[in-house]
C-alpha cells in the first residue's frame, strides 16, 4: 500500500495486472526510469501456445535470467543467438538440451561453447556446418530456410527474401542438407521464421514453403523430427485502433494440418515447435519514466522525460507505437488534454518516442502533466531493456517483477562504477 501522507492515485488497468498505484509506488522504491513486468500475463501467454509440442523462447527479446528461469519452470525451452544467450541459458538452468543455438556464424566464443556443452544447433549458413563439423561434435541440427520472401511490419524486421542475411537459400537446401547427412550429423528440425507480424496471407504462404522444405529434403534427412515455424506472432500495441488478434486456435489448426499431412508423406511423427519472443514478452511489462520538462517549442508542446532511446529504442529505430499514459503525482489533474511529442534527454534529435518509421515526429494526444509527473510507456517488455545501452554514458535502468503483490528487483540500476569498470586508464 501506499505510505501515508503520500497520493493515491487512481487505478487505471492496462494488459498487465497492476495499475497506476502499483507503478508509482515501484518509481518511488526503485526509482526512475524503471521497468516492471508481471509475469503473470508472460504465463498466461505460454499457456496460449500449449498446443504446441515445443515453446522455444527467443530469449533476445528479454533475457534477464529471473525471467529465464521462471519460463524453465514453465516447461519452456530456449533459444540462444550467442555466445552469451547460452551462458544466460545455463545459468539460468536449462539443460544444454533445452537450449538451441540459432544464428547465421559462429563466432569464436559461441563455437567453444557449442563444443563444451553439445549445445544443438540452428544452422543459418553452409560455413556454419563446415565449422561445426571440424569441432568432432556431432550435436543435434536444426537449419534454417530462408524461402525466397519476407514478412514485418518494418524493413527492419523482415527476415526473409534476398535482401535478408538469414538462413540457408531455399534453392541450397537440398545440397546443404545432403552435405549435413553426409558428414554424420543428425538434422532433426527444419526451422522457418521470415519476420515479425503474421496474418493469415503471410501464414499460408510459410506453411507452403515449410511444405515444400520438408518434401524436398525428406530424402536426405529421414529422421526429421520437428518443424520448427518461428515467431512472429502480432501483439496490439495500439489503444485506440487495435490490431486484431491473431486467432491461436485457427493458427495452430492450420500449422497442425500442415504437419498431419507431412506426416503421412514422411511416415516419421513431426512436433510443431513454435518460437516466440515478442508474444510472451510484449505485453508484460512497461517503462516508467518522470517527465522532468515541459516546453514548447513553437506551436508543438514536448514532455522531456528521464529515459531516452537508450532505454526503448524501438521508436527511434523502427518508428514503432507503444501506448503511452500519464500519473498525475500531485493532485494536479485538470482532465485537459492537448498534442504532446513525448522525447528523452539524449543528444540526439532522434530521441523522441513518438515518431513514425523514417524518423517523422509526430503528436501524441495526451493529459496536461506537471514535472514530477510519470510518463507510462506501455507493451515494453519485448526488445526493450534487451536493446538498452549505455550511449551518451547513460546507466542501464532496473527491472522489477511485480508477483502477488510483491516487488521483486531482478536487476539492479547500474552503478557509474560498474558502466566503467571495464575501461582501462593509462
Amino acid at each position: 500500500m501506499v505510505t501515508a501522507g503520500r497520493t493515491v492515485f487512481s487505478v487505471q488497468k492496462y494488459n498487465v495486472s497492476f495499475g497506476d498505484n502499483e507503478i508509482a509506488i515501484a518509481v518511488e522504491r526503485f526509482g526512475s526510469p524503471l521497468w516492471l513486468y508481471d509475469f503473470e500475463i508472460i504465463e498466461k501467454r505460454v499457456w496460449d501456445l500449449r498446443s504446441f509440442g515445443i515453446i522455444r523462447y527467443a530469449q533476445k527479446a528479454a533475457p534477464n535470467i529471473n525471467l529465464l528461469s521462471r519460463m524453465k519452470d514453465l516447461g519452456v525451452d530456449v533459444d540462444a543467438v550467442s555466445a552469451g544467450e547460452i551462458v544466460r541459458a545455463l545459468r539460468a538452468g536449462f539443460a544444454p538440451s533445452q537450449i538451441r543455438y540459432t544464428a547465421d556464424i559462429f563466432d569464436r566464443d559461441a563455437l567453444a561453447l557449442v563444443k563444451e556443452h553439445s549445445i544443438p544447433v540452428n544452422i543459418g549458413s553452409p560455413d556454419m556446418l563446415f565449422q561445426l563439423n571440424e569441432t568432432g561434435i556431432k550435436v543435434p541440427l536444426a537449419i534454417r530456410v530462408n524461402p525466397g520472401f519476407g514478412h514485418g511490419h518494418s524493413h527492419k524486421v523482415n527476415t526473409g527474401g534476398e535482401l535478408s542475411k538469414h538462413g540457408i537459400w531455399h534453392e541450397e537446401l537440398v545440397e546443404i542438407a545432403g552435405k549435413a547427412a553426409e558428414l554424420g550429423f543428425n538434422v532433426e528440425c527444419l526451422h522457418m521464421h521470415i519476420g515479425s507480424g503474421s496474418d493469415y496471407i503471410h501464414l499460408s504462404q510459410v506453411v507452403s514453403a515449410m511444405e515444400q522444405a520438408v518434401g524436398s529434403t525428406i530424402a536426405v534427412i529421414p529422421d526429421l523430427k520437428i518443424i520448427s515455424i518461428g515467431g512472429g506472432l502480432p501483439v496490439s500495441y495500439s489503444r485506440d485502433k487495435p490490431a486484431k488478434r491473431m486467432d491461436l486456435e485457427r493458427y495452430y489448426d492450420i500449422w497442425d494440418s500442415a504437419r498431419k499431412r507431412l506426416h503421412s508423406h514422411v511416415g516419421n511423427y513431426l512436433q510443431l515447435e513454435v518460437e516466440p519472443g515478442r508474444y510472451l514478452m510484449a505485453e508484460s511489462c512497461v517503462l516508467a519514466t518522470e517527465i522532468r520538462a515541459v516546453k514548447k517549442m513553437g506551436k508543438n508542446l514536448f514532455y522531456l522525460i528521464d529515459a531516452g532511446f537508450t532505454d526503448l529504442v524501438r521508436p527511434a529505430l523502427y518508428g514503432a507505437y507503444h501506448h503511452i499514459s500519464i500519473i498525475h503525482r500531485n493532485g494536479n489533474a485538470t482532465g485537459e488534454e492537448a498534442n504532446v511529442m513525448v522525447a528523452g534527454p539524449l543528444c540526439e534529435s532522434g530521441d523522441v518516442f513518438t515518431q513514425e518509421e523514417g524518423g517523422v515526429v509526430v503528436s501524441r494526444r495526451l493529459p496536461l502533466a506537471q514535472v514530477g509527473d510519470l510518463l507510462v510507456i506501455h507493451d515494453a517488455g519485448a526488445y526493450g531493456s534487451a536493446m538498452s545501452s549505455n550511449y551518451n554514458s547513460r546507466l542501464l535502468a532496473p527491472e522489477v517483477l511485480l508477483e502477488k503483490g510483491n516487488f521483486i528487483q531482478i536487476r539492479k540500476r547500474q552503478t557509474f562504477e560498474q558502466m566503467l569498470s571495464n575501461e582501462c586508464e593509462t
